[in-house]
């Protein structure tokens, strides 16, 4: 499998391209910004992107999935609980000082349990609200990855003080449904550094297991 993290934008909110070498079929996962350089990856590796993925509607995370759309043609997948903050990337572009993106909305709403598909590639989606009330996560078990969006950090879990937040809400999704995979389990934050469940369940100070 060809992967690739790409930190994006002002906030460097790390962008996955996932890849099947043999189909050439990808999933790009929160392309928040700086599309010419997702497009360039894509192209180096001869990658058709059949999903464009969301973890979450904060705007460094789906600030352009609607340009990288009208580039491959590939739908939206979210969740819908978080339909009403990409309503208001106006709101969140006036918090950063920055250009209002378009709401790319939702093609495909993501439920828990879903699978992603790119060739060879299964991405299991999770549905692990807390940081947003639409928040997922992607594992892939073959691979053993995680994509965890902001849920999980090394060291941190997403913050919960931005509407839709809820610490409760992200405690259960990080005991009941990631530190419930295999220890050996890499997790993609959304922010900064790769960790594993294992380390998370040892040293994270914020949610114990």
């Amino acid at each position: 499998m060809i992967h690739e993290i790409l930190p994006v934008g002002m906030l460097g909110c790390n962008c996955s391209i996932l890849g099947d070498e043999l189909s050439r079929e990808a999933i790009v996962i929160d392309p928040g910004d700086d599309i010419s350089e997702i497009v360039a990856l894509l192209q180096k590796h001869h990658l058709k992107v059949t999903q464009i993925a969301i973890t979450h509607a904060h705007i460094d995370h789906i600030g352009g999935a609607a340009k990288l759309r009208a580039i491959t043609g590939a739908p939206i997948y979210m969740h819908e609980a978080d339909a009403f903050l990409a309503d208001r990337l106006d709101v969140q572009a006036g918090w950063l000082g920055m250009e209002t993106p378009e709401n790319p909305g939702i093609d495909t709403p993501a439920k828990e349990g879903d699978i992603l598909k790119a060739g060879a590639i299964e991405a299991t989606v999770l549905h692990t609200p807390g940081h947003t009330p639409g928040s997922i996560s992607l594992f892939m078990p073959h691979e053993k990855k995680l994509i965890a969006g902001d849920t999980l950090f090394q060291g941190s879990v997403g913050r919960t003080d931005l509407p839709g937040g809820d610490p409760e809400a992200i405690a259960k999704s990080i005991r009941g449904k990631l530190y419930t995979l295999p220890e050996d389990t890499i997790v993609v934050a959304g922010h900064g550094a790769n960790t594993t469940i294992g380390r998370e369940k040892r040293q994270n100070m914020f949610v114990r297991p």
